[in-house]
Parts: structure tokens; sequence; C-alpha cells
């Protein structure tokens, strides 16, 4: 079953009436060729829920739908995982956002460490954001998403560290670190309703006193194994291994 991302307001419960505009609208007309009477399940991004809703009517610039019923989301990981990403090269960070929005990422921050290649400028942050944000949305939506995970704005590294710093378990992979049953340890102490803090460093890796930085608030130095990453497979690991640590 296709779903779609709506505003809250576009839902209404006590009407049964839901209606959904912009691009998905030619997407449902043009490209799935849905008809009325089939359907399709909506949510707002925000409260968890899935709407299910039959088509009533498919006009020009919206889909009419009637609210058939709601269905508690239980899709999402019981605990809010936020990667703060060391901006990669290339369009990685277009494929680290897909993949870690499919494995259940609460937010992502792009964070311009001091090793980053790439610079980016006010204009060219806020268009990068844009594009990494509709690249989440679609992620969401092909996931079965209940929410849409938001990209933050870039933050430089000591931004990045302050913001993480109420955040209940808080790691920062490190080549220099030792010992895989301490990550075990750590990882596995993360609880449901809690929030983790996970930093990823770009190609170069963190400088030394980056980690420095990390570790005067609070953030724990692991090991990801003998080898090293790549930064498009290092936040992955770490969002994999949660996911299997956290789902029931």
């Amino acid at each position: 079953m296709y779903q779609f991302f709506v505003p809250p307001g576009q839902i209404d419960i006590s009407g049964k009436r839901v209606v959904i505009t912009g691009s998905d609208v030619k997407h449902i007309r043009s490209v799935l060729r849905m008809k009325a009477g089939e359907e399709l399940s909506v949510s707002n991004g925000q409260d968890g829920r899935e709407y299910r809703c039959g088509i009533m009517a498919l006009e020009e610039d919206r889909i009419l739908c009637e609210l058939r019923f709601i269905k508690e989301g239980d899709v999402e990981l019981p605990a809010r995982v936020y990667l703060f990403q060391g901006l990669p090269k290339a369009d990685k960070m277009e494929w680290i956002v897909q993949k870690a929005v499919e494995l259940g990422v609460y937010q992502v921050i792009p964070v311009a460490a001091r090793r980053c290649v790439v610079k980016l400028d006010d204009r060219k942050a806020d268009a990068r954001r844009a594009r990494w944000q509709g690249i989440s949305e679609a992620a969401a939506k092909q996931s079965r998403r209940a929410i849409v995970p938001q990209i933050g704005p870039v933050m430089d590294f000591s931004q990045a560290v302050r913001f993480a710093e109420g955040m209940d378990v808080k790691l920062i992979p490190y080549e220099l670190a030792e010992g895989m049953e301490r990550t075990r340890s750590l990882l596995g102490g993360l609880r449901p309703g809690q929030s983790a803090a996970v930093f990823i460093g770009p190609e170069g890796g963190f400088e030394e006193t980056e980690i420095r930085e990390a570790v005067e608030h609070g953030i724990e130095p692991i090991t990801l194994g003998r080898r090293i990453l790549r930064t498009e497979t290092a936040g992955i690991t770490v969002l994999s291994w949660l996911l299997y640590l956290l789902e029931r």
C-alpha cells in the first residue's frame, strides 16, 4: 500500500476527510494511476499514527479521501537516535540520509568537522539541506515510517557537541578507541524512551582536539572493530546495531 505525508491540518478526523495536495497529486494521478475507491495510507509525520483512507475524488490540484480508520503506529524505534554526520564528499550524504532513515534514525545533523573537505556557505547549506530533507521524506515513505526525520542545520563541531549535551547516550567512533566489550556495553545501555547521539567523522576522521572536546562533554569514544570503516559505512553500522538491540 502506498503511503503519503500531509500536514496535520489536512486530516479532519471528525469529518472523516483527508486532503492530499502538492507534488503527490501528480504522482497519484499520473504515475501510480490510482482510481476512486482505491486505498492508501496517510501520515502527518508527527503523531506516529497511520490514517487509512479511500480515494473519493481525484481533482486537478488535490486528492480527496475518506478516512476509514486510524492505526496507532508501532514502527518507530523506542529510543530517539540522532546521527551527527561529518560532511562527506560528493553525493555520499544523500545515501547516508536515505539509509539512516530506513534504519530508524530520528534526526540527522550535518557537521562541518575540521577535516571536512566540503565547505558550504549559508546559501549552499540551505539548498543542500532542502535536498536532504526531500530524500528523508522519500525514504520515510518507502520504509513506511510514521514520522519524517528532520535534517538539522549544518553545525560546526563545537555546536554539535553542545547540541548533544543533554542526550542520554553519546558515542563517537574513533580508530584509537579499544575494546568491543565497552562498545557493546554502551550500546546496550540505551533504553526505550531515551535519546542517543552518534558522531561520525568525515573521510579524514576527527582531529584529536575534537575527540578531546567530545570527551570533555561526556561523549564516549568507541571502536567499531579492527577495520577502518568509510564514513558512509560507520554510521549505518552503529544504527544497525541499535536497531537490533532496541526492537522487540
